[in-house]
């Protein structure tokens, strides 16, 4: 099974989409999020993921912060006030795009509301990436599915069933290009709680493609998640971890967000093929390394061969230890010398 991505097949027997998390990591900064597009480019991400909202749409005056939220902000700003310093100007988001392009890596941006929604529409988007909170919001998952571009779903905080339900909705909108992503909503989060048993679970009970958003500290889970054959792979990105904001301690800088792509490309290119049969290295290896059937000592012309004639030895070339019953109880046509191999040709 597989979907198309802005011309890119995403899924079975595919390369793994790598996006580059970016979110609000630019701190309302138009030229932080422009560096982040080229720095996610260089680090070797297929694709930058933004987050598109009004603070206003998403949360009320009063609502708490998340408290992984106080560890990277001032505990006396509310989570309104944290959201709106954290917000991008619309003409940002179109300059993005365009920079986008001419770098050769896919936007994405996470709507929250049918708004955004609509506004990333305009700007021609190839594909959108909803977040963990709309796997229970059936309206607007109908919404976007309705608009025919395929789409990627975390499902962090969900259960099966919750999962299930967004997968009927996203159906019946007439939308069957999606992927869902294993998710554990908390930031970072402990490999402890990765769970990636449940990507296989949903991919084999629902018929779909599923993939990885990892918010772990380490680079195992994600290597797990390949093994398990997660199609797409997204992860936090900042230009510099020390930076204030509310996911910058849990990102991965360039230098580590590289290493992580290079670790999923790595464990793909481990994965190799579902045939049992050697390597081209492998079959070059074998000559050294697999034996032949040799004479243990002389044997004489018209002597029947036993067991204790014969011998296994290095190098490979002539008859395998498999094909040893097609010269016992043979005789020799004639002398053959001490660990010169034994063939058919020297074999009445």
């Amino acid at each position: 099974m597989t979907i198309s991505i802005a011309g890119r097949k995403v899924g079975d027997g595919e390369p793994a989409l790598v996006i580059a998390e970016a979110g609000v990591n630019h701190n309302g900064q138009a030229e932080l999020a422009r560096r982040l597009v080229i720095q996610a480019k260089r680090a070797a991400a297929d694709c930058v993921k933004f987050q598109t909202f009004r603070a206003e749409r998403v949360v009320t005056k009063n609502a708490p912060k998340a408290d992984y939220q106080l560890q990277g902000t001032s505990p006396a700003e509310s989570q309104f006030e944290m959201l709106k310093s954290l917000e991008l100007d619309r003409a940002v988001y179109r300059e993005l795009v365009g920079l986008c392009k001419k770098e050769g890596i896919l936007f994405l941006s996470t709507p929250y509301d049918e708004e955004d929604a609509d506004f990333l529409e305009t700007l021609g988007v190839e594909a959108y990436k909803l977040a963990s909170i709309h796997v229970v919001e059936h309206r607007f998952l109908s919404h976007v599915a309705r608009k025919g571009k395929p789409l990627i779903l975390s499902t962090g905080m969900s259960t099966l069933e919750e999962v299930s339900r967004a997968v009927r909705v996203l159906r019946d909108a007439g939308n069957k290009d999606f992927v869902l992503l294993q998710c554990t909503t908390d930031y970072p989060s402990s490999a402890d709680e990765a769970n990636l048993r449940a990507m296989v679970t949903m991919r084999d009970s629902l018929g779909v493609l599923t993939g990885y958003s990892d918010h772990t500290q380490s680079f195992t889970a994600a290597t797990v998640a390949a093994a398990l054959g997660a199609c797409v792979f997204e992860r936090h990105f900042t230009l510099d971890r020390s930076l204030p904001g509310p996911d910058q301690a849990c990102s991965l800088d360039p230098r580590g967000f590289s290493e992580y792509a290079r670790t999923i490309r790595e464990a793909e290119r481990a994965l190799g093929s579902s045939e049992k049969e050697p390597t081209a290295r492998e079959k070059k290896n074998a000559i050294g390394m697999r034996r032949s059937i040799v004479a243990a000592k002389a044997i004489l012309a018209g002597q029947t061969i036993t067991p204790k004639d014969i011998l296994m030895k290095r190098p490979a070339g002539g008859l395998l230890g498999d094909r040893s019953e097609e010269v016992l109880g043979r005789k020799a046509l004639k002398k053959i010398k001490k660990d010169q191999r034994i063939t058919p040709d020297l074999l009445q």
